[in-house]
């Protein structure tokens, strides 16, 4: 996993959101389970719906309803479940340890951040301005800003171009394969987000990302 790509001259970093640097899932996962109650279902447990979380709707709606989804209206339980997501966005929502300090470091040293998300672009406006930590975001690229999503590596370089940097001096930091993947593909310094959303049993190493990191300040050790 040694990168050949020079990590002390980096022009900027892009991160993932949920389960990067937010950890949304229990608003997901009470988005989810409100949706089962209407229903009757049995609700499903943070420990399962956690390593979900960054799947989104489709996601979760396929955990939490299982083969009997197909007796539903897809669109209908997708639009209660955002309903409810939209109006308690931010309830149990928090950044990661040491996110805000790592932000901080970033424009201490006038290197620019930005954000790139499978996340609706409607729901990241919404969520983002309740975190401060957040006010000095270069560039935010969601999932329906473009036709294209990650992994994609389209909103990666819409991205950076965004932000007049090199993609080539650019990090990607993210907790899910399509992250990494986008990444590679647009050339980029990639790095696994272990603390995010990812499987017990998910092997991060076959995932050729050029690092794997525990948490987010480790990420400082690549800028100099």
């Amino acid at each position: 996993m040694l990168s050949t790509h020079n990590t002390k001259n980096i022009a900027s970093v892009l991160f993932d959101l949920d389960g990067t640097l937010l950890d949304t899932a229990d608003d997901l996962g009470a988005a989810l389970n409100h949706v089962l109650s209407q229903y009757g279902k049995p609700q499903v447990a943070a420990q399962d719906y956690r390593p979900i979380a960054s799947d989104g709707a489709l996601g979760l709606l396929n955990l939490g309803f299982g083969d009997a989804i197909k007796q539903y209206d897809y669109e209908v339980l997708r639009k209660q479940f955002l309903d409810y997501y939209q109006e308690n966005i931010a309830v149990h929502t928090c950044l990661y340890s040491g996110v805000a300090e790592l932000l901080q470091h970033l424009e201490t040293n006038e290197i620019p951040w930005g954000i790139v998300t499978n996340k609706p672009e409607g729901l990241t406006k919404l969520l983002l301005p309740h975190y401060p930590e957040f006010s000095q975001c270069a560039v935010m690229v969601a999932g329906d800003t473009l036709t294209k999503r990650k992994p994609d590596p389209a909103p990666i370089l819409y991205a950076c171009k965004q932000m007049s940097v090199d993609h080539q001096q650019c990090f990607y930091v993210g907790d899910a394969l399509r992250d990494i993947q986008a990444g590679n593909s647009a050339k980029m310094t990639t790095f696994v987000a272990q603390w995010g959303y990812i499987l017990s049993d998910e092997n991060c190493q076959s995932w050729q990302a050029d690092h794997i990191i525990a948490a987010p300040l480790d990420l400082i050790s690549f800028i100099g």
